[in-house]
């Protein structure tokens, strides 16, 4: 186990995580972005398997996100509002009339401060970050630690703590776009995906929670059962249109704790298991992407990649019964999302 620093030419920090059987994963200080993880196929060629930028001067404006630490809030706030204790509050609105993933200048534009460690069984580094009182309109002095640690199970994990000095709402993840073909050797339609959710939230024409809950069963949505994400961006389901074809919504766990997503990619052999102690996720197919982004592998595409945010619901903050966003002042936040990959030889190791 080993990391390694360097500076980049942009002037930012890139640090290199191996382990003993051959994976990598890289990370920037700039918000906090994963900008590689290199792991072998079922021929043992080691491939990169998320998005990443040509050029590091492409993150300084990058409207999807690919990779970096998403808060004080993931996701959408609709109409860049809320109120708590009696109080409103009104934040950037950078999507329309409505905020995402905490405005312009959200965590994914900070450089964030870090802390490498390495020992026998595990390496990897903590990025801290401390946003003030009012920070893009939210309340509390908030500190934030966000940890990556690889380990030799080829397991990467992803730790966040943070607390506040004032009541206020909070929800990070993470948002890497996964390709497990390597080297975008093709698209994610074909990835096998298998999720524990019976329900799912229903979006608007603008791509916000209405509030209602809808079953998976007979749906596209329905993930209990693995199935090809090209399920639903060849479906004429109301709500894989409005999504341009895909999915971007937010799953609601059938456990509280411990939830395990499973995908797969035949065609490499690589499988890719994620466990999370969060209550939902946002499954994201990359629709929004065009075509005019260089990566490293080649031309960037709608359903490129992937994306698995685990999270609490930003639309708790206007509908009740949701996973909630709220932390009160001296609460501590704690959230784990680990990503263990695998790779299928010959014999029969699918997603069961």
């Amino acid at each position: 186990m080993k990391i390694i620093e360097e500076e980049l030419a942009i002037g930012w920090k890139q640090f290199t995580i191996s382990n003993d059987h051959g994976m990598t994963a890289k990370a920037l200080n700039y918000g906090g972005i994963i900008k590689e993880i290199n792991v072998p196929d079922k021929h043992g060629q080691v491939e990169n398997v998320v998005l990443r930028y040509q050029n590091d001067e492409d993150y300084l404006k990058d409207p999807n996100f690919f990779g970096a630490v998403i808060g004080r809030i993931a996701g959408r706030i609709d109409r860049s509002s809320f109120s708590m204790n009696g109080e409103n509050y009104e934040l950037e609105a950078n999507d329309g009339e409505h905020h995402i993933h905490g405005g312009s200048e959200g965590f994914h534009t900070k450089v964030w401060e870090t802390e490498t460690f390495q020992e026998e069984d595990r390496a990897g580094l903590t990025l801290i970050h401390k946003s003030p009182h009012m920070d893009s309109g939210y309340p509390g002095e908030l500190t934030v630690k966000v940890t990556y640690q690889l380990n030799n199970n080829n397991q990467l994990l992803i730790d966040y703590q943070a607390e506040s000095s004032h009541d206020t709402v909070l929800t990070l993840t993470n948002h890497t776009y996964f390709n497990l073909s390597g080297n975008l050797e093709h698209s994610i339609l074909d990835h096998e995906v298998k999720i524990p959710s019976r329900q799912f939230l229903e979006l608007d024409d603008h791509l916000i929670p209405t509030g209602t809950i809808r079953s998976v069963a007979g749906t596209p949505f329905d993930f209990r059962i693995p199935a090809p994400l090209r399920t639903g961006t060849q479906s004429s389901y109301d709500q894989n249109m409005i999504a341009k074809s895909g999915y971007d919504h937010y799953f609601l766990f059938d456990h509280i704790k411990k939830n395990t997503i499973e995908v797969r990619d035949e065609d490499s052999g690589r499988k890719l298991t994620i466990h999370t102690d969060q209550p939902g996720v946002v499954l994201y197919t990359s629709n929004n992407l065009t075509d005019e982004y260089q990566l490293a592998g080649r031309q960037s595409s709608k359903y490129s990649g992937v994306c698995f945010e685990t999270q609490s619901s930003p639309a708790s903050l206007h509908h009740e019964g949701l996973p909630s966003v709220k932390l009160k002042a001296g609460d501590r936040y704690t959230q784990q999302t680990s990503f263990i990959f695998i790779t299928e030889g010959s014999a029969d190791h699918g997603i069961s």
